[in-house]
């Protein structure tokens, strides 16, 4: 679980102006904290079966984002995932 200040710190990091929280960035960025998040507790609790639906769940929504973001902006695209190291 993720607390407010994580968040907020999540957001300063990756917003494009002073009051973006909606952004593609910021959400993708959230997400992906999240996911490193729950990928540490699925390495400890492998038999989570619910906290693993919804690790794929946001997952899956993040690819959603980014796709639709390498569709509308690649430039952006891809700073996003240097800055985030998304893919390797």
């Amino acid at each position: 679980m993720m607390l407010k200040e994580e968040k907020n710190a999540v957001i300063e990091a990756n917003r494009t102006h002073e009051k973006d929280t909606g952004s593609p960035e910021v959400q993708i960025a959230i997400l992906t904290k999240r996911i490193q998040q729950l990928t540490d507790h699925m390495k400890k609790n492998p038999q989570d079966k619910h906290s693993n639906r919804g690790l794929l769940k946001m997952v899956g929504k993040r690819r959603k984002m980014l796709d639709y973001l390498m569709k509308t902006d690649i430039e952006r695209y891809r700073a996003l995932i240097a800055k985030l190291g998304i893919r390797k």
